[in-house]
């Protein structure tokens, strides 16, 4: 049980005032800290409240502009926010409202409407609770739905909204003849776990038989296929889970990424997992080497990753997409001189956007005369021919799935080096 669910419900809403106001992703906001003086009990519920009432604030808006002459100020607004979508997930009517008018009411800057913020929650909970169901699926921005409609059309775009929505179960990876703590294995060799509820408690997760992954990110290894003793470099290896698949299969792996915290999480990982690698601080611009396979996961958009977080669409608008793209082909050209003659190089991005993947290799072949795209390795089980691209990758997409409860977004091509 929580400890205290009003702490919980205010470090919400001064998550919801970072991501809404400043922009701030909720990962850098926990990283900062934001949530230290919680307990683990309090922390969780304070990320699921984030989560939940960023995936329908739509809902909440529309529900709540009947009731506001104009809207209040962020904090305000936010604070009815998450009251109205925990009042229409379910919640007790006098236990919502009455700790969102207290924690108003504690405010120097607000403390005034405190009445406001009551009248409109009793409001919502007379009529909230039933109409919330009647009620769209959130949409997109546009400035990120335009650009994925005009990529896989408005049907596709709309199953994407709706797994969004639902949000996303959790995924593990198991090590070779570890037991799953529960669930059902999907298609490709995942295991999903429905109310999971806290994972280091899950049976096996302390024996380090298993890693959280979503499925879709633990296909770009399967394609690549390692085999025990090659040589392979983990490009931007940060978290560390397709470091662990290739350490599992018995490659040597070297883990490469810029960041020294991010890795720390790597080597917590492996470390847990008993698995090794070769940990490596360093800009992959900058590294040599001669490798057997590289797998190159390159810093993109994270569009493919919104059912797990909600809070991109708010605390992105796109104006950095450019930069990336460009930073992923310079990667890609980098990566292939990193690889032996008759070896392979996996390129993936968790991105929805044609022009983070599709688009990156269409432009690479024709430069590289040694570069063949490899359709056949993309044909790992559990994936459909019809998920197979044009210029020979593989597009992975939130809608696939809708009834085992989606996928993330992906985008893979298996690249060989002539000999």
């Amino acid at each position: 049980m929580s400890n205290n669910p009003t702490a919980a419900r205010r470090s919400t809403i001064y998550l919801l005032d970072q991501i809404l106001g400043e922009g701030r992703l909720l990962s850098e906001c926990l990283s900062a800290g934001a949530l230290d003086r919680l307990t683990p009990e309090d922390r969780a519920r304070a990320q699921r409240l984030t989560l939940e009432t960023l995936r329908g604030i739509e809902r909440a808006d529309r529900l709540l502009d009947g009731h506001l002459r104009r809207t209040p100020d962020l904090t305000v607004h936010n604070t009815l926010r998450l009251g109205t979508v925990e009042l229409c997930h379910g919640e007790a009517a006098h236990g919502v409202v009455n700790a969102m008018v207290e924690i108003i009411g504690r405010s120097r800057k607000h403390g005034r409407l405190k009445g406001l913020v009551n009248a409109v929650l009793r409001k919502i909970a007379a009529e909230g609770p039933d109409a919330w169901p009647k009620m769209r699926v959130p949409r997109l921005p546009e400035w990120l739905r335009d650009p994925l409609i005009a990529a896989w059309g408005e049907d596709a775009v709309k199953g994407m909204e709706q797994a969004h929505f639902a949000g996303a179960p959790l995924d593990i990876t198991l090590k070779p003849g570890a037991e799953a703590p529960g669930g059902k294995k999907l298609p490709t060799g995942s295991v999903r776990v429905s109310d999971a509820g806290q994972v280091s408690t899950l049976s096996g997760y302390q024996a380090g038989d298993w890693w959280v992954q979503d499925a879709a990110a633990a296909v770009p290894v399967r394609v690549l296929a390692p085999q025990p003793g090659e040589k392979v470099l983990d490009l931007c290896a940060a978290p560390g889970g397709k470091t662990m698949q290739l350490a599992a299969a018995g490659a040597d792996v070297t883990a490469l990424d810029v960041s020294e915290s991010r890795l720390a999480r790597v080597r917590e990982n492996l470390a847990r997992t008993g698995l090794s690698a070769e940990v490596v601080a360093g800009d992959a611009l900058e590294h040599k080497g001669q490798y057997d396979a590289v797998l190159l996961d390159a810093p993109c958009s994270a569009t493919g990753t919104i059912r797990r977080h909600p809070d991109l669409p708010f605390a992105k608008d796109g104006s950095e997409f450019g930069g990336l793209i460009e930073l992923q082909a310079q990667m890609l050209a980098h990566a292939w001189t990193l690889v032996k003659p008759g070896g392979r190089l996996v390129y993936c991005t968790c991105s929805l956007l044609p022009d983070e993947g599709e688009v990156q290799i269409e432009e690479a072949l024709p430069q590289y005369p040694d570069m063949r795209a490899d359709r056949d390795a993309l044909l790992v089980p559990g994936v459909q021919p019809e998920w197979l691209t044009e210029e020979g990758g593989l597009r992975l997409r939130p809608d696939y799935w809708p009834d085992l409860g989606g996928m993330d977004g992906f985008y893979v091509a298996c690249l060989n080096k002539s000999a």
